[in-house]
């Protein structure tokens, strides 16, 4: 027989969900399988170092306008397992809620200090960290009024795999009304920061996300 996975719901006011999204419940992938879905980097991209500091174009360059905050935690297979060596990239907004990219329509200042993208390798412990902005949240859809809060993006990358998903903050405005939000219900906290304070290094404050690629305490992926 057939082994069915959970259905996904569908976002109340975002039209590309009510595209993407499956109407069948999901066909759990057999283990046997399972291992070429994982986001596993065979040959690693050469990265520079500094490009897991958001908070700066380059060492000697000033810092962005916000708070800095520290982004870091693991990312673990569904029994634990470190997913070693897979490349992380992170995007955000800035302090006002503004991407750097051409198609930002947000009408709000860009920050000539702040590209808003980074990316880095875990560890043999499946471990990253970055430095970057707290990001402000931003009007999506003026036709609705339909506001995102603030978030930052990720994306785990392997040879022929690429998960994305994002991280949340506890207590954010417009958490609430937030389309993948609602889709995620009561797994909502799988998704969102848990703060830590950073006394010794010259950051504001830290959020420890780690990452499960697979099982039932999965994050949330789009």
């Amino acid at each position: 027989m057939e082994k069915l996975g959970r259905i996904l719901r569908i976002g109340p006011t975002d039209n590309t969900s009510n595209e993407r999204t499956p109407r069948e419940n999901l066909r759990i992938i057999p283990p046997a399988a399972r291992d070429s879905f994982l986001p596993y980097s065979r040959v690693q991209p050469g990265i520079r170092m500094g490009e897991n500091d958001l908070t700066r174009l380059a060492p000697q360059m000033p810092r962005a306008e916000g708070d800095a905050i520290e982004m870091s935690g693991q990312i673990l297979d569904d029994i634990g397992q470190p997913l070693r060596h897979a490349l992380v990239e992170i995007w955000n907004a800035n302090k006002y809620g503004k991407y750097a990219h051409d198609l930002d329509g947000y009408d709000a200042p860009l920050d000539p200090n702040f590209s808003g993208l980074g990316r880095t390798l875990t560890d043999e412990e499946g471990r990253y960290k970055f430095w970057t902005i707290d990001p402000g949240c931003y009007l999506a859809r003026p036709d609705i009024n339909r506001w995102r809060p603030k978030h930052i993006h990720l994306s785990i990358r392997g040879g022929a795999s690429r998960l994305i998903t994002q991280m949340y903050f506890k207590d954010a405005e417009h958490n609430d009304t937030d389309p993948m939000r609602i889709v995620m219900a009561e797994d909502f906290h799988l998704n969102i920061g848990k703060k830590y304070e950073t006394p010794d290094i010259d950051v504001e404050r830290g959020f420890k996300f780690d990452i499960v690629i697979r099982g039932k305490n999965s994050t949330f992926f789009e």
